[in-house]
């Protein structure tokens, strides 16, 4: 490529090889002469999803394989195509999602019309033949927008709820602020601090009403479904984010909402507690408690405000003497 990207294209890929054509296919769909295509094979070991990149992105022009020595995770093979992107711009795409044709274009064309930090996107989530159409919990739409006018309320979904970092595209420029990459190492909940870090240190953003990124829900393969001891990963990615906290001029009613965050996350797991291997369900319900108890118990009576009566419950039983908490 001659010159300088305008947009660049992460894609981290791991034992995703029956999805790839889908993927690459979307791809050369929304392909420009200004665009580049980064691809990170995160060292995959149970099919050959690095061959058949190697085989299906000869037709994608301004693409690149990089290949990890060693499996890293999803952060770090986020990081790895940040490293490596030359564009004015930036994007994700999971292996296993696919983009509607042009969806990229316009998608650039958004964030140059308003010259934002970022924009965000709506999103089709797809669970087998099903498509559900998911808005980004934001109304103001098409206008530059103060990204910490949408952390709060606490007792509401916000944008920070929605942390799906292939929803939307990101101005160079935060790198040179200290944002955009991830914590390495994260396997899961890894776009959790990355979210917070956008909304709270970012300086305008951009919510756009297009619905032309893909997501798989529902993999056999994904982490999502697999009951191992990284999903347990989500406890140190909540501590990062209220860490990072802690030197907020708004720390106080940021926290609320962070807190708030961390006990629907650990509700869901614990009721899905049953697909997790033995050691790592004793091991979740240990630092469920933990991280329970070391909240105050008016934090914690804030945090599960209108949670509903089953997820108190189950965290009520968790961490003991959250009596009278209102559900």
């Amino acid at each position: 490529m001659a010159n300088t990207p305008t947009l660049s294209v992460v894609v981290p890929c791991y034992h995703i090889e029956s999805y790839l054509p889908e993927t690459v296919t979307s791809l050369v769909n929304n392909a420009r002469d200004d665009f580049e295509f980064l691809f990170v094979e995160d060292r995959s070991t149970k099919d050959r999803t690095y061959e058949a990149l190697l085989a299906l992105t000869r037709r994608l022009g301004n693409s690149r394989i990089v290949r990890h020595e060693n499996n890293g995770g999803l952060a770090t093979a986020r990081n790895t195509g940040i490293d490596l992107a030359e564009g004015r711009y930036l994007t994700f795409l999971d292996g296993d999602d696919w983009l509607a044709p042009g969806y990229l274009a316009r998608l650039v064309d958004v964030i140059e019309r308003f010259d934002a930090d970022f924009v965000r996107t709506d999103h089709v989530q797809v669970t087998g033949v099903e498509r559900a159409l998911h808005r980004a919990p934001e109304g103001r739409r098409h206008t530059l927008l103060d990204p910490r006018s949408s952390i709060l309320p606490v007792d509401d979904t916000t944008m920070v709820d929605y942390p799906y970092a292939w929803a939307g595209i990101y101005h160079r420029r935060l790198l040179d602020r200290g944002l955009l990459r991830f914590h390495d190492g994260l396997r899961t909940a890894e776009d959790r601090p990355w979210i917070w870090d956008l909304h709270r240190r970012a300086e305008s953003y951009v919510v756009a009403s297009l619905h032309g990124v893909f997501y798989r829900r529902g993999l056999a393969g994904s982490l999502t479904q697999i009951g191992d001891v990284r999903q347990l990963d989500f406890f140190r990615s909540f501590d990062l984010v209220l860490g990072e906290l802690a030197a907020d001029p708004e720390a106080g009613r940021l926290r609320a909402k962070a807190l708030r965050n961390f006990c629907v996350v650990i509700a869901h797991q614990l009721f899905d507690r049953r697909r997790f291997e033995r050691g790592v369900a004793v091991r979740l319900k240990r630092l469920a408690a933990e991280a329970l108890g070391a909240m105050s118990e008016e934090e914690l009576s804030e945090a599960v405000v209108g949670m509903g009566e089953e997820r108190v419950h189950v965290l009520r039983r968790v961490r003991g003497g959250m009596k009278g908490v209102a559900a």
